[in-house]
């Protein structure tokens, strides 16, 4: 019990160490958009080419770009940002399978701790974009999901690509969930289903701009510096 004690003591001084070393790393990024998607789609793949577009889109007007900093749709992330010379920042994490860091990260972050992780992508974000992916990517979207719907972070954009490969998730929602009442009518208005890298920038854009006037003239600037 002795030995159990010691390490649980330990553990929560590592963790200390993460916070610590993500808000360093993170502070001052500006505002953010964090990217989702299977770590398993190839360079070439027509997902992958357009999270290269978005992320590319995304860094020209301004926003940091977040990603797993894993191969697949975080590569393409990573990549599209650092193509667009914006800020390029990878929140990675060691995994037995899949999880080999990419090479277009400007900013690189270690994780033991997945919690510690996920809330380095929610807290500095205006807007998650959630790629075609597996349990990890719906794991991240229905946190967010979860977080905004109870009020616990302020609201952001929430942009699914891909309406092929969603429409099945979304027929249950509707046709399942919110007939038992699982759900509120208003909550399948807090995500974003769409195809072409245009309309999530659009979305994401024109989110932003309404938080941003929405905040008191002398607050503006700290807003867009992401304070």
């Amino acid at each position: 019990m002795e030995d159990l004690a010691k390490s649980d003591t330990w553990r929560v001084f590592r963790i200390m160490a993460e916070l610590v070393e993500g808000f360093e790393a993170l502070n001052g990024v500006g505002p953010a958009v964090t990217i989702f998607g299977s770590a398993r789609l190839p360079p070439g793949s027509p997902y992958y080419n357009k999270c290269l577009k978005v992320a590319e889109r995304l860094a020209q007007d301004g926003f940091a770009v977040i990603s797993g900093g894993g191969p697949g749709i975080m590569e393409a992330a990573n990549k599209g940002a650092q193509n667009a010379r914006g800020v390029s920042v990878g929140l990675n994490i060691e995994l037995p399978m899949e999880q080999a860091a990419n090479q277009f990260q400007d900013i690189r972050v270690e994780f033991r701790y997945f919690f510690v992780r996920k809330l380095m992508f929610v807290k500095y974000a205006v807007g998650y974009v959630i790629f075609p992916g597996g349990f990890g990517t719906m794991d991240e979207l229905f946190e967010a999901l979860t977080l905004i719907q109870t009020k616990k972070i302020r609201g952001f954009p929430v942009v699914l690509v891909g309406r092929e490969y969603w429409a099945g998730l979304f027929d249950w929602i509707r046709k399942t969930m919110l007939p038992a009442n699982s759900i509120s009518p208003e909550d399948l208005d807090l995500m974003h289903v769409v195809d072409e890298p245009e309309e999530v920038c659009a979305i994401i854009n024109k989110r932003y701009k309404d938080r941003v006037t929405d905040v008191p003239v002398d607050r503006r600037d700290k807003a867009r510096k992401g304070v």
